[in-house]
């Protein structure tokens, strides 16, 4: 009977270890940040904390408008916190901060952005919370720069994407770095271009094999409802060439005739732009994103992926609360864009990040069980409601480590640039074990 006992509490301590495993969640807090709008909670910021080796960096903006770094070992609670001299517009939630760690450990940070001229600055040594002074990457189209977005190279380059001009009127421009030399250089004044008459609202993601895939809806006025379509494009060169899913190559720039479409959707279905994406191991890409399907007022979240011989899209929510994304601006919504990784841990099993007013704002995640019959679990990692919150996670941990740490904070956010009172709120990172 002893032995019984000893083994059955041997087996609970293994099946406890497991299930500990399997969903381990654990908040640090950096500091406290604005809160009256959602800038340093909107989707669009690439990225908001990012890992080199073994340190991470984060950045936000605080209770006036200062931008705030910080940076810790990663599996320690302990940030190092640093006011830097730069501010921002932080009542107009377009203007985010990006950050992102080059090859040789020096920090890259762009901010306060919306069809302004562009603001950015690196690290004076590697690993250093400390900041040059503000200079141009090229000196050409960057005085109407919107969305700045930095992505990790497998060869240790970055990339920079940027919108130049205004909403319904604008071209998505690429630089990339060099880390060897220190310098940048144009790739494409104009790789997606809106021919004077709308523009692409994108989202890219460079995956473990190196491709860059690119993702973007068309928008045809500043008014959010004229968004329409999702398009699609790859690279296999860091950025410098471009093709479709079957292999053509793109004749750049790409514009809306040219372009390979993933899925048809029509102006005024409340289909929202600039979401996320990600791919496979095999370099297939998943993109999701949200629209209101026809005859039906409620808008859903939606898995679109290609297999290898074509797109195929899955319904991912039930939701029954209706809303509209019509209007100009920043907009006050139920629901968040969502942010999407890919766990092929036993199995290929696509996560979605979010958060819905159904589910009392929390941090939640969508982990689809099975692809074949399109089962989703849903879990909230957070008790507490994060207000107008959007999900930003670590991409370059999760590339490395399969680890989710993602910035939370509670933020509020008004229709069309306006405040709601939310006082400052607690900085945090929350890490997630699945």
């Amino acid at each position: 009977m002893k032995l019984k006992n000893i083994l059955f509490s041997l087996l609970l301590i293994v099946i406890l270890s497991s299930q500990l495993y399997t969903d381990t969640r654990q908040l640090t807090i950096v500091g406290r940040g604005w809160a009256d709008t959602s800038v340093n909670t909107v989707i669009f910021r690439k990225n908001s904390v990012v890992t080199f080796r073994d340190h991470q960096f984060t950045a936000y903006y605080d209770s006036v408008g200062n931008m705030v770094l910080g940076k810790r070992l990663l599996n320690t609670g302990t940030w190092e916190v640093k006011r830097t001299p730069y501010k921002g517009n932080v009542k107009d939630a377009h203007n985010c901060i990006s950050i992102i760690t080059d090859a040789g450990g020096y920090l890259h940070i762009a901010w306060g952005l919306h069809n302004t001229e562009l603001n950015y600055v690196k690290s004076l040594e590697p690993l250093s919370l400390d900041l040059t002074s503000k200079m141009p990457m090229i000196g050409m189209d960057e005085m109407r720069v919107t969305y700045p977005q930095f992505y990790n190279l497998s060869d240790g380059d970055l990339l920079f994407m940027y919108r130049n001009g205004a909403s319904g009127n604008g071209n998505l421009v690429i630089n990339r770095y060099d880390t060897k030399s220190g310098l940048w250089e144009r790739l494409h004044d104009v790789l997606v271009d809106g021919e004077g008459e709308r523009n692409a609202y994108w989202q890219a993601y460079v995956d473990t094999r190196g491709i860059v895939h690119l993702s973007w809806v068309w928008r045809e006025s500043p008014d959010v409802a004229s968004n329409h379509d999702l398009c699609y494009a790859m690279s296999e060169d860091g950025g410098k060439t471009w093709k479709k899913s079957t292999g053509e190559i793109y004749k750049l720039p790409i514009t809306m005739s040219t372009a390979e479409y993933a899925c048809r959707i029509p102006q005024k279905s409340e289909l929202i732009n600039q979401t996320s994406m990600n791919a496979d191991s095999k370099g297939r890409p998943y993109i999701v994103i949200y629209w209101r399907p026809g005859g039906t007022s409620v808008p859903q979240y939606f898995l679109v992926y290609n297999t290898g011989d074509g797109w195929e899209k899955i319904q991912v929510s039930n939701r029954t609360t209706p809303f509209s994304l019509s209007g100009l601006g920043t907009r006050k919504i139920p629901v968040s864009r969502p942010q999407l990784v890919i766990s092929e841990k036993n199995g290929l099993h696509p996560i979605m990040i979010f958060r819905d007013i159904e589910r009392d704002n929390r941090v939640s995640v969508a982990i689809c069980t099975d692809m074949g019959s399109n089962s989703w679990e849903y879990k909230d990692l957070t008790t507490f409601s994060v207000g107008d919150w959007e999900p930003t996670y670590d991409t370059e941990l999760w590339k490395q480590r399969k680890l989710l740490d993602i910035f939370v904070e509670k933020t509020g956010q008004g229709q069309g640039e306006t405040e709601e009172l939310t006082g400052p709120q607690p900085v945090y990172i929350l890490e997630w074990e699945q």
